[in-house]
């Protein structure tokens, strides 16, 4: 199967975004469009060629878009808010639907993405057909904020800044203290995705590695447990955070299998 991949940039009142469309060209386009949401220090070209094999594996559009503040998106305005989750569901993602022409969706969120994803399916049933989380954050566990300070540590290292810059140009040192001041934050210290997941209707499938260093299997099981609708959890064996590049085949796999059935 070939995929074909276009840019886009898409308006907002803040600044430009940027998007990137894989679209099957071998066969007729089936199915609602895949639309990705990335981690806290991701972007576009963080998910390397996963898009592309999502593309192939499930004969379906993927979108992927990078937040304000990441990428190749125009610099942040300010700091983030603690309910930057929900905003974002909230206003960011009907313009990248509406500007892209986008119908009916199924959101796919990697770590504070899969809350992202969960969020919009939450709020915009209507434009969501399932939703797909992999090793996201359901509520705050010391897990998670041990990761977080072992990465601020690292990222202090000789070195480190220019790996993120790589990816996120200038804005790096915004990108790498939008996650750490807003996660270590005692604003953010009681979230949750509680009230989402009680108001999810649509299919669910979670997936999470039984050694994911930034949260534990309670979290897909609160996911599972405190939605509404229909849940399921896929737990890898031997996996840390990065299913998608640590497992890629099974990911695909069982996406691929979930939205067939």
């Amino acid at each position: 199967m070939t995929v074909s991949a276009s840019d886009n940039w898409i308006p907002t009142e803040n600044g430009r975004l940027f998007a990137r469309v894989w679209t099957p060209a071998d066969s007729p386009v089936t199915g609602e469009t895949i639309v990705l949401f990335h981690d806290s220090l991701g972007c576009v070209e963080l998910w390397r060629d996963f898009p592309d094999q999502l593309a192939r594996a499930t004969g379906r559009r993927v979108v992927a878009y990078d937040r304000l503040g990441f990428g190749r998106s125009d610099p942040h305005p300010g700091l983030l808010s603690p309910s930057f989750i929900s905003l974002e569901a909230a206003t960011t993602v009907p313009l990248v639907l509406d500007s892209l022409g986008l119908g009916t969706i199924v959101p796919f969120g990697h770590s504070v993405g899969g809350g992202m994803a969960i969020a919009t399916a939450a709020r915009w049933p209507e434009r969501c057909a399932a939703v797909i989380t992999e090793s996201a954050q359901s509520f705050i566990e010391d897990r998670t904020l041990a990761g977080i300070r072992a990465a601020r540590a690292e990222f202090a290292q000789p070195g480190q800044m220019e790996r993120l810059a790589r990816y996120h140009g200038a804005k790096a040192p915004w990108v790498l203290n939008a996650w750490v001041e807003t996660w270590l934050g005692p604003d953010f210290a009681h979230w949750n995705l509680d009230d989402d997941l009680r108001r999810l209707r649509r299919p669910a499938l979670t997936i999470h590695g039984d050694r994911d260093e930034f949260g534990s299997l309670e979290q897909p099981e609160r996911i599972v447990r405190e939605t509404d609708g229909l849940a399921r959890a896929v737990i890898l064996d031997d996996c840390g955070h990065v299913p998608h590049r640590e497992h890629a085949s099974r990911v695909l796999d069982e996406v691929a299998r979930f939205l067939d059935e």
